[in-house]
């Protein structure tokens, strides 16, 4: 699954303990969605808003409920 991210919102590891306030900042107020960080040339890991994590955590909960009841029915 392929995935694309602004230029703004990728970050190496080294940006993120440099600058964590910073891009901390951005994020929670909305300059950027979401910041993608960068260690030895591939993605790691990804920092969002709470709020958004908490919307996704609660999408992947009702998709996972789906899947299981529609998994039982068959």
């Amino acid at each position: 699954m392929a995935a694309f991210y602004d230029k703004e919102e990728i970050f190496t590891a080294t940006d993120i303990v440099r600058d964590f306030s910073s891009i901390l900042k951005k994020i929670n107020s909305h300059e950027i969605e979401r910041a993608v960080i960068v260690k030895n040339n591939r993605f790691r890991a990804v920092i969002v808003d709470f709020e958004e994590y908490e919307k996704l955590k609660n999408a992947l909960d009702v998709l996972q409920k789906i899947y299981m009841k529609n998994r039982n029915r068959t």
